[in-house]
């Protein structure tokens, strides 16, 4: 799975990448998760399964998701204390509960994120 961050200037989505990418990692789980801008999504879009979007880009939410729509992306907005999950644990558990039942069956449960 590829998940895409993305936030206004690309600084505090290059944080939360790092960070569910490592707890991906830790669970064994064949996830990248990368950082983008605002501006980058068009083209960033074409590379990502999930679009994570920074909680200060809420009043883009509408446009972000018609893009990621026509793509067939999934978009998951960030909650505002996203940036205190310091080991990604919270931010992949979003991404892993936004799957569909089939999809999220596929993990073995010793590495699904606990609910």
């Amino acid at each position: 799975m590829r998940i895409l961050v993305v936030c206004g200037a690309g600084a505090s989505s290059t944080f939360v990448a790092q960070r569910v990418r490592h707890a991906a990692q830790q669970r064994g789980l064949d996830i990248t998760a990368t950082a983008g801008t605002e501006q980058s999504l068009p083209i960033d879009l074409d590379a990502a399964d999930v679009v994570l979007v920074g909680p200060h880009l809420v009043t883009e939410m509408d446009r972000i998701a018609e893009a990621a729509a026509a793509r067939g992306t999934r978009v998951i907005p960030l909650p505002a204390d996203i940036f205190r999950d310091l080991d990604g644990s919270r931010t992949l558990e979003l991404v892993t509960d936004s799957l569909p039942t089939r999809t999220r069956t596929d993990i073995p449960s010793t590495e699904r994120t606990s609910s």
